[in-house]
């Protein structure tokens, strides 16, 4: 008989759903700890912007895979995959639950489908040079290296559009991912909602963040030293409120863009969840059906 696998509970789907309120209520019920999946809630002092969890919300919830590196640091997929099967370790050693909870299919991914990433060292002569370059330009190299890659890319990312390149000019092309087979087993529960519902989230949480500092915030990063490059290179809030800081747009124009750039994103990860045909989809509000999916699993 083989050594029975761990089991794991993954919570994904769109921004605005409610995913990290639902891992806090799940972990409460099934004595687990919560690992975040989230591109951008690795970074410090990026909280407000990424929609990152409080300690107030956490209700005594360990979380982890949060606030670990600094914004000007460069973190790596590969990096993120060897940080969260440790934490998956020191929770299962606890006799605990592991939680992953987020909206970054391909952090997920990365532990769960245990893909396997390219082995491609930094080159920074290639890094210097590209960093000079607008987002626009970046795609339209990645374009001519490897459409299949640029199809699946967020344009305005410059790390990840830099990072695809430096693969690409690497090895020839960006290779597919190849998924080798997982050493756990993971229960999916995805969280979703009709169109007009999740537009009007996205916006009510949007005009909350202003309010509570969301601008203050990326001008304090900019004090602290992060350029209006990198902040630019983050996507989404960081880069329109970069532009507005500088003057590029206005407020108004800042707000209109974000609506419609999280829209944006929420359509590219349902393109990469459809993908997975493991995953229980639910409405939000349904914790009811949830823990009993939950409960059949764990048995």
């Amino acid at each position: 008989m083989g050594k029975m696998k761990a089991k794991i509970l993954v919570i994904l789907g769109p921004t605005a759903t409610g995913k990290s309120d639902l891992a806090v209520a799940l972990a409460k019920k099934f004595n687990g700890e919560v690992i975040s999946a989230d591109s951008r809630q690795i970074y410090k002092g990026m909280d407000l912007g990424t929609g990152k969890i409080t300690k107030k919300e956490m209700g005594g919830i360990p979380h982890h895979l949060l606030d670990i590196v600094k914004p000007n640091t460069l973190f790596s997929v590969s990096k993120y995959k060897a940080r969260a099967h440790k934490a998956i370790e020191q929770i299962l050693k606890k006799n605990k639950l592991p939680i992953i909870c987020g909206g970054t299919g391909f952090y997920i991914d990365a532990i769960v489908k245990n893909i396997s990433l390219p082995e491609v060292p930094p080159n920074k002569k290639l890094r210097a040079q590209l960093e000079k370059k607008s987002p626009e330009k970046l795609y339209e190299i990645l374009m001519k290296l490897s459409p299949t890659r640029a199809k699946n890319i967020d344009k305005h990312n410059t790390v990840r559009l830099i990072r695809a390149i430096e693969i690409a000019k690497a090895l020839g092309d960006v290779p597919e991912i190849q998924e080798k087979p997982s050493q756990y087993n993971c229960i999916f529960i995805g969280l979703d909602t009709k169109d007009d519902i999740l537009k009007k989230r996205i916006a009510l949480r949007l005009e909350k963040r202003i309010k509570l500092g969301m601008i203050r915030e990326v001008e304090k990063l900019h004090d602290g030293g992060v350029s209006w490059k990198r902040l630019e290179s983050f996507g989404l809030e960081y880069r329109e409120v970069a532009l507005y800081l500088q003057e590029k747009i206005t407020k108004e124009q800042m707000i209109a863009n974000l609506n419609n750039d999280i829209w944006h994103y929420v359509k590219r990860q349902r393109t990469w969840f459809k993908r997975n045909k493991e995953i229980y989809w639910f409405e939000l509000k349904q914790n009811k059906k949830i823990i009993y999916q939950i409960k059949n699993f764990i048995k």
